[in-house]
């Protein structure tokens, strides 16, 4: 008779006619210690952490980093003529002919701060805070459409089925809290091109997959004791459909049995905790004016006030959607509103932490999935004019806190804002600082599935950005 190699794993799903499964398969599971940890932790942090959760701003569509950070007077100077082929080489583009004329920066340019750090003057919220993060110029994406660019910087993988960052990081460190899920999604917007496969936990338990909170009506689905139910129906309910699940458990073992389980008991605790969690009346009014927030009115502001709310209360992995930044057409228009709607409260956000003290243990990161060209997009037949398109080869992003230096720009793209001159960094060198200011090493945090051993970073060799890192 064969025996099956046992792993330490597979001794926890198995040991003690399954209790020890139920236990480690639930988030809310209390440590030794006294705090909450994750179901099936793959590992404690490799080294001494900087931070210990991540709220991850994701601006949707593509912001054109032309209007916004990467101020090139040069383009100016050619607008309306093409740009050399030697520049462009074969590069392809979604909607626009390599040939198209060049299109000028269409706002004005500053120095903030101590760091002397360059901004538009549509951002003129960021403007007061550019001491406190870190601006990349240099960022690079192999992916030149909206689905698999943002797949693949939410989860490393330009196709649905791996797991998203928050999934990963909550799969190595666990949870902070026993009251709210670990890895919390929100949208700003009518929806992402890549879709849920931006948050799924892919081929990962799905007890990781983020938890998605409405901006209306109940926070979360089905939470809500319905109409007629009283509170000892629900109680005779729960504890029937748990006897049930742990009978099914003790029987096959199957993980997601006992996410089932810790799916019940996290809902019966977010009855509680989701309310109080999303009542910002609470909140100052200065608070409230400092992020530019209704309370009673959905907007990326309330999004940002309740991620700081959220890591208050010990979530891990927080994501902000905000969509809408697709320029095809009007890109001084499209960049104009969308700032409007976000710099404030991304700025509040990052200043709101830092009095709090809560900035020090929380990494911020805000960016898109690419970026956008310096020549023009213009279409009679599709009504566009004076837009940009995709741009993989350079764009920007910022981050703040957990352990990330503040004031410092680095990168640089050519007088023509079309490629990387100086520090180039791919999404894969991304991932790797975000796992390592939360303590992972990203070549030890891996998954086997299929007979391989995956990882967040892929299998190219790719780096920690240490000229942001403190």
């Amino acid at each position: 008779m064969n025996t099956p190699n046992i792993t330490r794993r597979h001794f926890f799903q198995d040991c003690a006619v399954g209790t020890g499964k139920i236990a480690l398969a639930s988030l809310l599971a209390e440590s030794a210690y006294g705090a909450a940890k994750s179901p099936n932790v793959a590992a404690s942090s490799h080294f001494q952490p900087k931070a210990k959760a991540v709220i991850h701003m994701f601006m949707a569509g593509a912001p054109s980093q032309l209007e916004m950070f990467d101020h090139k007077p040069m383009l100016t100077k050619y607008e309306g003529k093409p740009l050399p082929p030697s520049v462009i080489g074969g590069q392809r583009y979604a909607f626009i002919r390599p040939d198209a004329a060049v299109l000028g920066p269409r706002f004005k340019f500053a120095k903030h701060g101590q760091c002397g750090a360059e901004l538009s003057e549509v951002l003129p919220h960021l403007a007061t805070i550019v001491d406190d993060i870190a601006i990349v110029k240099s960022c690079r994406t192999t992916q030149f459409n909206h689905a698999p660019a943002q797949i693949y910087m939410n989860t490393g993988f330009s196709q649905p089925g791996r797991p998203s960052m928050g999934s990963w990081i909550t799969y190595g460190l666990g949870a902070e809290t026993r009251d709210l899920p670990s890895f919390v999604v929100m949208s700003t917007g009518s929806g992402i091109s890549g879709g849920a496969a931006c948050w799924s936990s892919g081929f990962l338990p799905s007890v990781y997959s983020g938890t998605r909170f409405r901006n209306t009506g109940d926070p979360i689905l089905n939470v809500s004791t319905p109409e007629g139910i009283t509170p000892g129906t629900q109680k005779d309910t729960i504890e029937l459909i748990n006897s049930l699940n742990h009978r099914r458990l003790k029987l096959d073992g199957d993980g997601e049995t006992a996410t089932r389980i810790a799916n019940y008991e996290m809902a019966y605790r977010l009855q509680t905790s989701a309310p109080e969690l999303m009542d910002l009346t609470k909140e100052d009014e200065a608070t409230l004016k400092m992020y530019g927030c209704d309370p009673k009115v959905p907007s990326f502001a309330r999004a940002c006030l309740l991620a700081r709310r959220m890591v208050e209360r010990g979530v891990r992995f927080i994501n902000i959607y905000n969509e809408g930044w697709d320029a095809h057409s009007n890109v001084e228009g499209n960049v104009r509103n969308n700032c409007k709607n976000t710099d404030q409260a991304s700025a509040a956000l990052v200043k709101d932490l830092k009095q709090r003290g809560l900035l020090d243990s929380t990494l911020v990161v805000w960016g898109g999935e690419f970026g956008r060209t310096p020549m023009v997009e213009a279409s009679v037949s599709l009504g566009r004019s004076m837009g940009r398109d995709h741009h993989p080869q350079a764009f920007t992003m910022w981050m703040a806190g957990g352990g990330i230096k503040g004031g410092v720009t680095m990168g640089a793209t050519d007088e023509m804002g079309f490629n990387i001159i100086e520090d180039e960094v791919h999404v894969a060198d991304i991932h790797a600082t975000i796992l390592h200011q939360l303590g992972m090493d990203h070549e030890r945090l891996s998954f086997r599935a299929a007979g391989l051993d995956f990882k967040l970073t892929g299998v190219e060799p790719c780096k920690v950005i240490r000229q942001i890192v403190g």
